[in-house]
Parts: C-alpha cells; sequence; structure tokens
C-alpha cells in the first residue's frame, strides 16, 4: 500500500501563483503540466531550456580558457602535484602561487603573481624545445620571469627547488641562467 507523499516541508516558500498546493506535491523547480487545451506553458521571466539564468561572462579571457585551466589543474603530473603541495597556501615565504595560470595562448604550471614570477616543470621532451623557447618570450613579453626545473629535480631534490625559486622571488638572482639542469630569464627589460 502506498500512502500519498505529505507536502513538502518547503511548501509554504511556494507562491500560490506557482502552482499553490498541487505545486508541493510536484518536485521543485518542475514546471507546471501544459494545460489539458493542448496550449504550451511559458517558462518564467529569465530562464533558458535547461533551467538556468544565462548570463553572459564579464571575463576578458576566451571562452574555454578556464575550463582548460580548471581540467589542467585535475591532470596533474607528480613532479608538479609534489611541488604544489610546497607552493599552496603561501607556506613557500609566504608568496601566493597560482596553478595553471592562463597566459595569453599559454599556461602557467605555476605563478606568482605579485613577483611576476613563472614556475614550469618540464619532462624529458621539452628538452631542446623551440615550442618552450616561444613561450618562455611571450611569457617574457608580459612582463613575467620563467624558471624551469627538469620533473626529476623536484621529485628527487624538492627541496633544493624550492630554495632556488625562493632566491628567485627574493631577488637574489642577478642574471639569466642557462644549464643542463635548470633554465630562469628575467622578464624583458627587466634584471635584478
Amino acid at each position: 500500500m502506498n500512502k500519498a507523499p505529505s507536502p513538502s516541508r518547503f511548501a509554504r516558500h511556494l507562491s500560490p501563483a506557482s502552482g499553490g498546493a498541487d505545486a508541493a506535491a510536484a518536485p521543485l523547480g518542475a514546471h507546471p503540466l501544459p494545460s489539458r487545451s493542448g496550449g504550451e506553458v511559458a517558462s518564467p521571466k529569465g530562464e533558458t531550456e535547461r533551467g538556468k539564468e544565462s548570463k553572459k561572462s564579464r571575463s576578458r579571457r576566451k571562452s574555454g580558457t578556464t575550463e582548460r585551466a580548471r581540467s589542467l589543474r585535475w591532470v596533474e603530473n607528480n613532479a608538479e602535484g609534489l611541488l604544489w603541495q610546497e607552493l599552496r597556501s603561501r607556506r613557500l615565504g609566504g608568496y601566493h602561487f597560482t596553478r595553471q595560470l592562463p597566459i595569453g595562448p599559454y599556461f602557467a604550471d605555476f605563478c606568482c603573481r605579485k613577483q611576476k614570477l613563472v614556475v614550469e616543470i618540464d619532462g624529458s621532451q621539452h628538452a631542446d624545445s623551440s615550442y618552450d623557447r616561444r613561450r618562455d618570450e611571450f611569457m617574457r613579453g608580459q612582463g613575467f620571469s620563467v624558471f624551469r626545473f627538469w620533473s626529476h629535480d623536484v621529485l628527487k631534490h624538492r627541496t633544493s627547488v624550492c630554495e632556488t625559486i625562493l632566491i628567485a622571488l627574493d631577488g637574489r638572482l642577478a642574471e639569466d641562467v642557462n644549464s643542463v639542469d635548470l633554465r630562469f630569464v628575467f622578464a624583458q627589460g627587466r634584471t635584478n
């Protein structure tokens, strides 16, 4: 034996115009049934077919950029995950870092906006990459200094990597560094 469901405890919040007592039995957010005359019931003002109000984005980014950055945050590799544990929540010298920050058409693995420092973690596929050099030049043109570390170094020597990042954040690097295991370039027109 099925008992008729009791009215929702939120039924008193429904206006009589939205269906009165019958609306209490319908699930919240459901549209009333069409009338028997076969006519359609119009959606409430401001709703789309999916029931959510449409709104324009106030972002200056291309559509999809934020979603792409969010998806990249979920698909991190081990080295990025370990370094993020050191950088998040202002753990490294009190500096605030962001993951997968869109900078023009590119995404920076980690970025300290205040100091305009980008930190990239690279696997072996990035060795002598012309694409990475173009990225670095673009980011430098946007006013960012760029650090590149090998993911192997982050996995094996995380403390040293963090100390090196902190040296750059504190302004203790005097010139660009380009070696086999590390690359650092100042932003264009900026030297310490």
